[in-house]
């Protein structure tokens, strides 16, 4: 099963629980990118040729060149064009012969576990470059033979969902289909929601065409969109990328935030029309698979195969606008620490405490990263330090059309790999420690649990990489040596919890939103889009920022809208890594109920996974609770400034 946070195309082993490749834009102490040609005249980025193999992630531990990929390809992809896996077909109308079920679950996930294997090695390689003629190819092939695999099975939950329970109760008890009974139990909770055989195949047959909106999108954003260069205070201009918008945004200098920040936005907005159109295409495939498979709504649907009610997405929306009042009580202190008459969005991101010495290199940050996951245990932290140094799992530096942004991604029989644009910034360095967590996570899901139950779900996804990144943050407190320091370290504890829950919890609201809409039978229009989100902004941020017009399209940058229903989860997940955080550095019992999850992978529901852990997820007290902490560290920061 090959994984990617955050991700857009989601499948089970029978296309409910497995996640393909798809694109992440992750959240962007100094600058140190030895990659950079020449900083002073802001020459082009480096080709990937120009990169040494030591900075690169260690894709050839997959396949040690394309040839050796297509190779395996021929072997995998089957004789034919059509049916590619005729004897996937021997099995139809057999499945309630226990023998027959367990043979073809071995023949099955063995496929499946090859096709995860390439899809894997060809998304990295894509996204190290984009532009790459071959690696489109073969991304484009994989994607295919993917496709067909999906729909030569699509067939078998609805003849296991017309077993007799009497035939269903006999393949339970079966001995050899004993690791199976969670999987079965899961693919049971879908027959109200699973259709006859030949409407299966239909949908499956639409799958590859409704991808056709992300997948446009992906490629604007990622590689067609340009952006006009910022300009600093002193009239200075400065490339802008979705890659180097990160650092520049994060700068002290007004001028240089504004530019940034103004006409990166410019740039969507001259592609207004087509993105709305884009994003009513996404919401109008979510709907269309939502209503096929007789849900009610859309969040439903999205939520319904990892058992998460709908209530926990709006009892977020509900308890973040409660604690509205701890956000206005931040945009004051921001707004009066900056000395500014108006506080715009481009403000959010400057550091409240000038030159706080936090400069690192690359290798300064993943040592940092190594230390701060002591409280783990030796075990974890010796297998992180191997992956990060001698197994070459982090491809850290930007290149000429390198995927923006960073992810954790790999599959069962690869090693965790991380994508990032290091620059050196603070954001930098959490964003290593994020993704690895998420990698640490699937590591550990991969070593204890069979291949059937190793992708962990979506919903805990989150948990343990901001855990990390609570980590971090708890060693850098340590090595702070002045007040300047702790409150430059205590902002940005605050601006990440504004980042995922306020920030977060808002684009979920907007996602509900535009849903609901299409449910309504409703059309997006740019004007709609653009007036709701610049209204969710000022419900959330308050009466002290000042919405700049351009500001209003931020909505069509966000890729996590095509994720259907994954930004809430940034916002619990932290919420439960803060209360785990809290617990593990209490008790070596805590820490050892906490290792236990991340090796639990998806062998049990996920709220199942987490009260096992220590938090009950169903009740608001989690996030009421992040939300207290982060009204502390705005009182705190007031303390360090003063």
């Amino acid at each position: 099963m090959s994984t990617i946070f955050a991700s857009k195309f989601s499948r089970s082993l029978f296309r409910l629980l497995t996640i393909l490749p798809a694109a992440l834009l992750a959240p962007g102490i100094g600058y140190s990118n030895p990659l950079k040609i020449n900083n002073e005249d802001n020459s082009m980025l480096p080709t990937r040729s120009e990169i040494p193999p030591k900075n690169k992630w260690n894709v050839e531990a997959l396949y040690s060149d394309p040839m050796h990929w297509m190779k395996d390809l021929t072997d995998v992809k089957g004789k034919g064009e059509s049916p590619r896996w005729p004897e996937l077909k021997t099995f139809q109308g057999r499945l309630g012969d226990p023998k027959a079920m367990n043979e073809f679950l071995t023949h099955y996930l063995s496929l499946d576990r090859k096709l995860a294997k390439l899809a894997t090695y060809a998304h990295l390689r894509l996204d190290e470059d984009l532009g790459n003629d071959e690696f489109k190819r073969n991304y484009g092939l994989i994607t295919s033979i993917n496709h067909d695999f999906r729909l030569e099975t699509s067939w078998l939950e609805p003849e296991i969902l017309a077993l007799s329970d009497q035939s269903i109760q006999r393949l339970i008890g079966e001995p050899t289909l004993v690791p199976y009974r969670f999987h079965f139990e899961r693919i049971l909770r879908m027959r109200p929601h699973t259709l006859s055989s030949d409407k299966e195949e239909l949908l499956a047959l639409s799958g590859k065409a409704m991808d056709s909106s992300y997948k446009a999108f992906a490629a604007l954003n990622n590689a067609d969109m340009t952006f006009t260069p910022a300009v600093d205070s002193s009239g200075k201009e400065h490339p802008l990328t979705n890659g180097t918008y990160g650092s520049m945004i994060h700068s002290s200098d007004r001028a240089l935030r504004k530019s940034t920040m103004l006409n990166l936005h410019l740039g969507y907005q001259n592609h207004i029309n087509t993105l709305c159109e884009l994003l009513q295409g996404q919401t109008q495939t979510h709907l269309f698979n939502a209503r096929a498979r007789n849900f009610t709504n859309c969040v439903t649907a999205a939520l319904f195969g990892n058992q998460i009610n709908p209530a926990v997405v709006y009892q977020l929306v509900d308890a973040v606008k409660k604690g509205r009042a701890y956000m206005e009580e931040y945009m004051a202190l921001r707004k009066a620490v900056l000395k500014l008459d108006e506080l715009h969005p481009y403000d959010l991101s400057s550091p409240l405490v000038e030159e706080a010495n936090m400069k690192l290199t690359y290798e300064e940050a993943r040592e940092a990263v190594v230390e701060s996951v002591a409280p783990l245990g030796a075990a974890y932290q010796d297998a992180l330090r191997k992956g990060l140094t001698q197994d070459r799992w982090v491809d850290p530096y930007e290149n000429a059309k390198k995927r923006s942004g960073a992810y954790s991604s790999g599959c069962y029989d690869s090693m965790p790999y991380i994508l990032m644009n290091f620059h050196g910034t603070l954001t930098d360095t959490m964003t290593l420690a994020h993704e690895a967590g998420h990698s640490m996570h699937s590591f550990l899901s991969r070593k204890n649990q069979p291949y059937i139950y190793a992708q962990y779900p979506i919903f805990v996804a989150e948990v343990a990489s901001t855990f990390n990144e609570q980590l971090l943050m708890d060693h850098l407190m340590t090595k702070a040596k002045t007040k300047k320091e702790k409150a430059y370290l205590i902002s940005d504890q605050i601006d990440r919890i504004r980042g995922t829950i306020y920030r977060q919890t808002l684009f979920a609201e907007f996602e509900l939103k535009i849903h609901e809409l299409a449910e309504q039978g409703q059309p997006l229009t740019p004007s709609l889009l653009n007036r709701m989100y610049a209204d969710l902004m000022r419900e959330y941020y308050g009466p002290l920022l000042v919405m700049d017009p351009e500001i209003e399209v931020e909505w069509a940058r966000i890729p996590h809208f095509y994720y259907d229903f994954y930004v809430y989860q940034y916002a619990t997940g932290v919420s439960a890594a803060m209360a785990l955080h809290e617990q593990v550095l209490k008790s070596p019992e805590a820490r050892d109920r906490y290792v236990k999850f991340l090796s639990s992978g998806g062998s049990k529901y996920p709220l199942d996974l987490l009260k096992e852990a220590g938090v009950d997820m169903t009740t608001s007290a989690p996030i009421e609770a992040a939300l207290k902490r982060f009204a502390y560290l705005v009182k705190e920061l007031k303390k360090n400034l003063e």
